[in-house]
């Protein structure tokens, strides 16, 4: 059996990740071709630990009051995460043939904890060694958008406020995702301006997956 794509959205808080996974699993199921939707923080156990930590349910108690943990206990806890979400879900749908569609990988790893962890090259060698044993994906597409933009997009969604919400931060995440393809040189990584309308940006995502199945483009 032909394995199946591994196709990851990357993008700061308020790119459109979430949204454009389901948008391109919807055009790729309509094509007769099986997908599966998935996305990190898993739901395995310690995904549903790391969303509880992102959302201030879990902290660390001090003398000073209590706190998130560490960057250097998310950066472990996300790796940890990550291999679970492999085994578990990921390698079974492509070795049957599926399409996976996750709504993040590692490189959003590298991009938050090697920033909030001070983004000097010892910080980044640490994290990605702990991601050296991932599976590469097929395609990374990264939504980029201005900083305000994405600022504007995470007021208006539901849910409260999150561990990396802060605006100065996605800024700097901002910046980093506009360059990541050079912290994984080995990656096919496409970027797509996600500041248009949904219907503009979901048609230049499919395009680029269809460009990595090799299929011929649509006129």
């Amino acid at each position: 059996m032909i394995e199946g794509l591994f196709i990851v959205l990357e993008g700061v808080d308020g790119a459109g990740t979430t949204t454009h996974a389901g948008l391109l699993a919807k055009s790729l199921s309509t094509r007769g071709l099986p997908v599966h939707t998935t996305h990190e923080p898993s739901d395995g156990p310690v995904g549903h630990m790391l969303r509880q930590i992102l959302s201030g349910r879990v902290v660390v108690p001090g003398m000073h009051g209590a706190r998130p943990p560490s960057w250097t206990t998310m950066a472990l806890l996300f790796a940890a995460d990550r291999m679970d979400h492999l085994e578990a879900e990921i390698h079974p749908n492509i070795r049957d043939g599926v399409t996976v569609i996750s709504d993040r990988y590692d490189h959003s790893s590298v991009a938050y904890q090697a920033t909030t962890g001070g983004g000097d090259e010892l910080t980044l060698a640490w994290v990605k060694e702990l991601n050296k044993h991932a599976r590469r994906p097929d395609l990374t597409v990264v939504l980029d958008v201005p900083a305000e933009v994405a600022a504007r997009r995470r007021l208006d969604r539901c849910g409260g406020r999150e561990m990396y919400d802060d605006d100065d931060l996605q800024r700097q995440l901002g910046d980093f995702y506009r360059e990541i393809e050079l912290h994984f040189p080995k990656d096919k990584v496409v970027h797509v301006d996600a500041d248009r309308a949904v219907e503009q940006v979901a048609a230049e995502v499919l395009a680029a997956v269809r460009e990595a199945r090799g299929e011929a483009p649509e006129n």
